[in-house]
């Protein structure tokens, strides 16, 4: 390899200057939207025992439970796709908001068990356009050589909300009950809904980056992309990644409490400090810092390639957590694993608009997704399993590492050079 297989200055996309400040300011409304949206995640785990408490349920109940949202979830995500390209972010995010503020206030007033699986399927529905949508969002109102950091802004925007949602509805659960923890949530989900709709609008035509369809490129089938060898590095590489963030996020409290003999409300605080750390890697690793080296020249095969695998190595710190005895050692283990993850994050979520065929987009995120929602489902379900009948997390902990090493395999042997999928010919 010489070095102008690593340094390759590339043309660079001037934007209008006009828009400059409107587009910085959908990257932010797009990330405090992830922000509200991950509030309505973690109210679940924060509220475990509360729950078991409430309606009688088990370990491998609540892991039901947990992972209800991301069935509804993972089917929506190829129709979602379809419609992103057909109607646009703004039709789409208006309704999806909409829906997900009713489905949390109807979590808070269920009365049993399964009203509450249902108002969680009925979250899944509501949440499922929002990563696609903001990718779709992103590949519009910003040129490619400066994705890593609006991208990352959203995307880290789920990991500061698991930071500092998890004390917040922890306080709101332990002084006013995981009810009233739940309709706060409510709350703040219609209030990004009133936001949403009056603020975000898709750039006018002439100033779009990327991914408008034309005569010449016509809708693209999914079929089509499912030949794609790069659409299956996507999926598999971004589902090694959520099978571990969501394993953390739904049980990473219950760990620290039962594991580590640390009372409720200390396991709600000690939570944060991954979730902060992860929020740092994910803004400086895989934003700032892959924008730029980009605008140094360097490859962006090269770059986002060395970020993804580099991220991913760093998440199989979660099996330093499984020999710790302290809380300490095990928070720094897993500091590691989703401080080195969050950093591949945003990169995989710039990856559907840098490879997908022009005006598809929306598909090959929903395909992305509907792999990362396979392994959101799988991972609550699975770690209940295995803490409810062995009592300890030493194996669902040890899980992940296989996924990890596939996922690396999928970026680099199919996902490959980091280039637009050849639009199918026409007839």
């Amino acid at each position: 390899m010489t070095k102008s297989d690593l340094i390759r200055p590339s043309p660079r996309s001037t934007p209008p200057r006009a828009n400059v400040r409107a587009r910085w300011n959908i990257a932010f409304l797009l990330g405090f939207g992830v922000l509200i949206n991950f509030f309505d995640r973690v109210n679940l785990s924060v509220a475990h025992d509360a729950l078991r408490s409430t309606f009688r349920i088990d370990e491998v109940a609540f892991g039901y439970l947990a992972g209800a949202y991301n069935w509804t979830y993972a089917a929506c995500q190829l129709p979602i796709g379809a419609l992103l390209d057909a109607v646009g972010v703004a039709v789409v995010g208006r309704i999806g908001s909409f829906v997900w503020g009713i489905a949390t206030l109807a979590a808070a007033v269920s009365p049993t068990y399964g009203t509450l699986f249902a108002s969680r399927m009925l979250l899944g529905i509501g949440e499922s356009p929002i990563f696609p949508a903001n990718a779709k969002a992103i590949g519009l109102w910003f040129p490619p050589e400066e994705r890593g950091l609006p991208t990352a802004i959203f995307d880290a925007a789920a990991k500061f909300s698991t930071a500092i949602g998890v004390p917040i509805i922890g306080v709101l659960l332990l002084y006013a009950g995981w009810r009233w923890a739940f309709a706060a949530t409510a709350l703040t989900s219609f209030l990004y809904f009133a936001i949403f709709y009056f603020v975000y609008r898709d750039p006018p035509p002439g100033q779009r980056y990327g991914d408008t369809a034309d005569e010449r490129h016509p809708a693209v089938p999914f079929l089509y992309l499912l030949r794609q060898r790069k659409v299956y590095g996507l999926f598999i590489g971004y589902g090694a990644y959520n099978y571990v963030f969501y394993l953390l996020l739904t049980w990473l409290p219950t760990y620290l409490a039962v594991t580590l003999h640390i009372n409720l409300m200390h396991s709600f605080l000690y939570t944060g400090v991954p979730w902060l750390i992860a929020t740092a890697t994910d803004l400086i690793g895989g934003g700032w810092l892959v924008d730029t080296l980009m605008r140094r020249g360097f490859s962006s095969t090269i770059v986002r390639q060395a970020i993804l695998i580099a991220g991913m190595l760093l998440g199989m710190g979660l099996l330093g957590a499984v020999h710790s005895t302290t809380p300490g050692t095990a928070l720094l283990w897993i500091s590691v694993s989703i401080g080195g993850l969050a950093a591949a994050a945003p990169v995989s979520w710039s990856l559907p608009a840098l490879v997908a065929p022009p005006g598809a987009v929306g598909r090959v995120a929903g395909i992305m997704n509907l792999s990362s929602q396979i392994s959101a489902i799988a991972a609550p379900v699975i770690t209940g399993y295995l803490y409810g009948h062995t009592r300890s997390f030493a194996i669902a902990f040890s899980v992940p590492a296989i996924y990890l090493f596939a996922g690396i395999a999928g970026y680099i042997f199919l996902l490959g050079c980091i280039e637009p999928i050849p639009a199918p010919t026409l007839p």
